[in-house]
C-alpha cells in the first residue's frame, strides 16, 4: 500500500521537495508505526535539504524529524501503546509523510486538553531543549540563562521551560516585534541584536550562567565573553558556520564550560532517557496549561516547499507544521 511523501529530490532549495508516493513503512521489533496528523517543520529538515545532514545510516532519507498522529501499527515487543493511541513522537527522519516507523519508546502521549496540530511542535523542541539546558547545561533555579533565536521554536520552549523552573531568562531576537513575543513568554530582557551588543547587556547583569547557542560563527566567542565566572556555554547549531578562531585561556581562568550536542546521532535508549525524563518533569506542566508551544503557521503536505521558505525568511514567530492527515 502506498502513501503520499515529501522527497528530497536533489540538494537544493525550497523547491527540491516534491510530493510523490512510497510503500508504507512497517514496524520493526520495538517501532511503532503513526498515520501522521502533522509533521514539525526543523532547521535540521533544511539542513538535510541542503545535503548538510545526512540522515543516520538506517534511517529513512525522507526529512521530518517529529510527528503527531495515531498508533497504526505496533512491532514485536512494543508494551504501552495500543492501535489508535494519539501519540506525538520524536522520529529519526521520514515524518513527512502520511505513515511513519518510530521507536515505541520515542513516543509520547498527546498532552490534556491540546490538539494534534500543537502536539507536532513538541518532540524535536522539547527533547533539544530539555536535554541541552536541563540535563546537559545543567540550568538551576536563579540562575541567568541566555537563549539566542528566542523568537524561534527552539527559544520560545526554552525560556518558558527556564522560566517555570525559576531561572532568570534572557533572549536575543531580530525585532522590536520578536522582542515582545520573547519578554510576553517570561524572558526578563529580550534583546534586539541589530540594537544592542548581548554581551554588554548580559555582563552588566552579571554574565549569563548558562547560554543556548545556535548561531555559531563569531558569537562563539561574544558568547565567551557574556558568560559568567563558572559560566556554560551549549551548542546545538553553526547557523554562522562551526569554525571559528578562539582564545582559549578564558575557559581556564574563569572556569568555563564549552560543550553541546546533537539529538538525531543519538542511540535509541538516549533519546528514549530523555522521552523518560520529558514525561516524568515536562509534560506535567503542558497537561496543566502551564507551558505550550507557540504556533506560527500550517501548510499543507504539499505546500511543504513554502513552509521551509516560511522557515528560512526567519520572519516566522515559533512553530511550523505541516498538515498530513
Amino acid at each position: 500500500m502506498n502513501m503520499q511523501v515529501i522527497e528530497i529530490s536533489r540538494p537544493g532549495g525550497p523547491d527540491v521537495l516534491v510530493l510523490t508516493t512510497r510503500p508504507r513503512p512497517e514496524p520493526k521489533p520495538g517501532e511503532v508505526v503513526i498515520d501522521v496528523a502533522f509533521a514539525g517543520v526543523n532547521r535540521p529538515d533544511a539542513l538535510q535539504r541542503i545535503g548538510a545532514y545526512a540522515p543516520p545510516p538506517d534511517a529513512s532519507d525522507l526529512p521530518g524529524l517529529e510527528v503527531s498522529g495515531h498508533v497504526a501499527g505496533l512491532g514485536e515487543g512494543v508494551m504501552g501503546w495500543s492501535v489508535g493511541d494519539a501519540v506525538c513522537a520524536l522520529t529519526p527522519g521520514g515524518g513527512y509523510a502520511q505513515a511513519v516507523a518510530t521507536p515505541a519508546e520515542h513516543c509520547l502521549p498527546v498532552p490534556k486538553g491540546m490538539g494534534l496540530k500543537e502536539a507536532a511542535c513538541l518532540p524535536e523542541t522539547y527533547f533539544t531543549v530539555w536535554s541541552n539546558v536541563f540535563m546537559r547545561g545543567g540550568l538551576q533555579g536563579g540562575e541567568r540563562f541566555l537563549v539566542h533565536g528566542g523568537s524561534s521554536g527552539i527559544g520560545t520552549t526554552a525560556i518558558q521551560l527556564a522560566r517555570h523552573f525559576d531561572a532568570r531568562v534572557f533572549a536575543t531576537a531580530g525585532s522590536a516585534k520578536k522582542c515582545a513575543a520573547c519578554e510576553r513568554l517570561g524572558a526578563e530582557r529580550a534583546i534586539n541584536y541589530r540594537e544592542e551588543d548581548f554581551v554588554e547587556v548580559m555582563r552588566a547583569q552579571g554574565g549569563a550562567d548558562l547560554i543556548l547557542d545556535m548561531v555559531g560563527g563569531d558569537y562563539v566567542a561574544r558568547n565567551i565573553k557574556a558568560l559568567a565566572d563558572d559560566g556554560r556555554l551549549v551548542q546545538i547549531a553553526f547557523l554562522q558556520g562551526p569554525k571559528v578562531g578562539l582564545n582559549l585561556a578564558p575557559l581556564m581562568v574563569r572556569r568555563l564550560t564549552l560543550t553541546g550536542s546533537t539529538l538525531r546521532p543519538q542511540s535509541v535508549s538516549a533519546k528514549a532517557a530523555i522521552a523518560r525524563d520529558l514525561r516524568d518533569k515536562v509534560w506535567p506542566l503542558l497537561d496543566a496549561g502551564h507551558i505550550a508551544p507557540v504556533m506560527d503557521s500550517s501548510y499543507l503536505l504539499s505546500e511543504a516547499a513554502a513552509a521551509h521558505a516560511r522557515m528560512e525568511s526567519s520572519a516566522h514567530i515559533g512553530k511550523i507544521v505541516l498538515q498530513v492527515g
